[in-house]
């Protein structure tokens, strides 16, 4: 396997200092970014939907446990015991989540799964955070995702009143993930073919490597 050239100290030191005015550049466009999002107008969420959560129904104002936001993670639905390895892993990523509600903002899972499945999924997966389904009502298809993934912040008003003030799916969501953070930090990245890197670094196709935390050892390559 292929590894970086070997070099000097000094040597190491002057490429990280020439990467690291691209790295700032980098900071300073995601800082731009953020306030722009700060600035987004926002779109009213005012039907009365349903979710079912481990303790009964609630309406989508109950989902903020009475802080002022809300951030949602939409979880696919992939049908009867399929489970997203993406999504799980997303999941898994997700810490204590004291300090957002130190910042009066509360996060759940929302999912067009039934509430059966998703207690079972999250008792398999050991996780605390707040999760609900979405199965009999709109709000899926209403965000955009239907039986998809995404993440949505929503923001309560003096009055009561839901309203949508952002939404990203996709890459948006990938960049999130602490473990893909890290892994980019590393010299072979995420290991995955899309990426730029030099000839001879380990790759699979995007993907493959993806498993529920639990099955790691049942043929991956981790």
């Amino acid at each position: 396997m292929k590894t970086p050239e070997i070099v000097t100290a000094e040597q190491w030191q002057a490429a990280r200092d020439e990467l690291l005015v691209r790295e700032k550049e980098a900071t300073r466009l995601l800082d731009d970014l953020a306030a722009r999002r700060r600035r987004l107008p926002m779109v009213a969420f005012d039907q009365p939907y349903v979710f079912q959560g481990p303790d009964g129904p609630a309406g989508l104002p109950d989902l903020f446990e009475g802080r002022r936001q809300l951030v949602v993670y939409h979880m696919m639905d992939n049908g009867p015991d399929d489970y997203c390895p993406g999504c799980a892993s997303f999941t898994d990523n997700i810490g204590n989540l004291s300090h957002l509600h130190a910042r009066d903002t509360t996060y759940a899972v929302v999912s067009t799964m039934p509430i059966q499945q998703l207690s079972a999924f999250w008792r398999r997966m050991g996780w605390t955070m707040p999760f609900y389904s979405a199965r009999a009502s709109s709000f899926a298809e209403d965000c955009g995702v239907g039986q998809g993934l995404g993440l949505s912040a929503f923001l309560r008003g003096e009055d009561g009143r839901v309203f949508r003030t952002y939404f990203t799916t996709a890459r948006g969501v990938d960049r999130l993930r602490a473990d893909f953070n890290l892994l980019d930090l590393t010299a072979y990245g995420r290991q995955e073919s899309w990426e730029d890197s030099p000839e001879g670094w380990p790759q699979t196709e995007p993907y493959q490597w993806w498993r529920l935390h639990d099955q790691y050892d049942q043929g991956s390559a981790g």
